[in-house]
């Protein structure tokens, strides 16, 4: 019986034993490997990889700086370096979870107000065009706010309230091009929400003129001439010298004033423009309300000609 006991506790003992002598010998690769050096040098070879634009290995090395110095006042700048270096080797993802951590351990630092910001960027660089999912564009613009409502008189928010700008642009452009597929399909009503959407809530992007006069179309499409010509009013009144406009005066009022052009690739009427569409369905033919050259020296002082309303 004691025999058999024996022989269990050694048949038991035996992976233990086994486990225990691969540990010392990880140990001691490990402690091989393992050099530790004075913070200084650590600091200064990570700096110069970073000016030779070997951004990975001085990611790595800004880390050991705070691995083996961690109450060295180099280990908070190593931080905001290694989340740096991992942006400019477009590794966003782990410049965004060191910036986090960087912006919660050191609430108070001075270097927060670019931390944000950088993690703005990270997001920002992320951005797809305007056909993918948008979810960057909307980490950026709320790590943009956040930067503004915090420090607004610093420099970097500043050029945060640019980037906040552009990132509206791209969501309108994003909005502006569902509005299109739809349109394209003829689903006037579901393009019509997409366009207006731009209109009310994207009203300092550069994409409001077009999204004005695609509201046009749509009205005109679905039988509303009055939405149509108020539609048109404002956008003459806002964008009077813009392409949109002459081209909403030529549907509204039916007078082509300019050369036909070439459809958009999302134009469903295959080789007609929108004013040779609603002649189909009037059964008339619009009048050439293009001016000679004749005509138009005269107007040059009072207006521009294509003034329409007033």
């Amino acid at each position: 019986m004691k025999q058999i006991k024996k022989k269990t506790i050694l048949r038991l003992a035996a992976p233990l034993m086994m486990f225990a002598a691969l540990s010392a010998c990880s140990g001691t690769d490990q402690a091989e490997d393992y050099q530790e050096s004075p913070v200084e040098q650590l600091y200064n070879d990570a700096h110069n990889n970073m000016l030779a634009g070997e951004y990975e290995e001085a990611a790595k090395k800004f880390d050991e700086v705070e691995r083996q110095h961690p109450y060295s006042i180099w280990a908070t700048k190593s931080q905001l370096m290694a989340a740096y270096a991992n942006y400019e080797n477009e590794e966003y993802d782990e410049a965004v979870i060191a910036l986090d951590r960087f912006i919660q351990l050191h609430p108070s630092n001075k270097d927060v107000p670019y931390a944000t910001y950088l993690k703005g960027l990270s997001y920002y660089e992320q951005i797809s065009d305007v056909g993918r999912d948008q979810m960057m564009t909307d980490l950026a613009q709320k790590t943009f706010r956040e930067l503004i409502k915090r420090y607004p008189t610093s420099k970097y928010s500043r050029d945060a309230r640019l980037k906040l700008d552009l990132t509206f642009d791209h969501l309108a452009g994003k909005e502006m091009e569902i509005g299109r597929y739809y349109t394209s399909r003829n689903q006037c009503i579901a393009a019509l929400s997409r366009f207006k959407t731009v209109v009310q809530k994207y009203d300092t992007t550069t994409h409001v003129p077009e999204a004005l006069h695609r509201m046009i179309e749509c009205y005109l499409q679905l039988g509303l001439d009055d939405e149509a010509r108020r539609t048109a009013a404002i956008l003459g009144h806002n964008f009077p010298g813009s392409d949109w406009y002459i081209d909403s005066y030529q549907i509204v009022e039916r007078k082509r004033v300019k050369d036909k052009e070439a459809p958009s690739w999302y134009w469903p009427f295959e080789e007609k423009d929108a004013l040779e569409v609603l002649e189909e369905q009037d059964g008339l033919k619009a009048e050439d309300a293009r001016p000679d050259e004749e005509a138009l020296e005269p107007a040059k002082e009072d207006k521009s000609w294509y003034n329409f309303w007033d």
